[in-house]
């Protein structure tokens, strides 16, 4: 995973948002959005075809869920992170890789 551009850009993200000071209920949706995008991402390369697809699709919309929070608080440098994660995700999409 450690070659895998967009694991390790929502890794990064991941690290980067857990140093927003934020109130809850933002601090904990945005927690467990940013980490779902990870963990899908995650999960969806030990998948095949459509099943790894569909994780990066239920990725892609934790992602949504993350811009909507930073958009909040207008943090510009992870929203510009986020925005690189999207385009990476929306190729894997597009492109899941072969069926097994």
């Amino acid at each position: 995973m450690k070659n895998f551009r967009t694991y390790q850009l929502a890794k990064n993200l991941v690290i980067q948002s857990k140093y927003l000071k934020l109130r809850n209920p933002l601090k904990d949706q945005l927690e467990r959005a940013v980490l779902s995008i990870f963990l899908n991402i995650a999960e969806g390369t030990g998948k095949s075809g459509k099943d790894r697809k569909r994780f990066y699709e239920i990725a892609m919309g934790s992602l949504r869920e993350t811009q909507a929070c930073l958009d909040l608080i207008e943090n510009k440098e992870l929203i510009k992170q986020a925005d690189q994660l999207g385009a990476s995700l929306y190729c894997l999409i597009r492109n899941p890789g072969p069926e097994a």
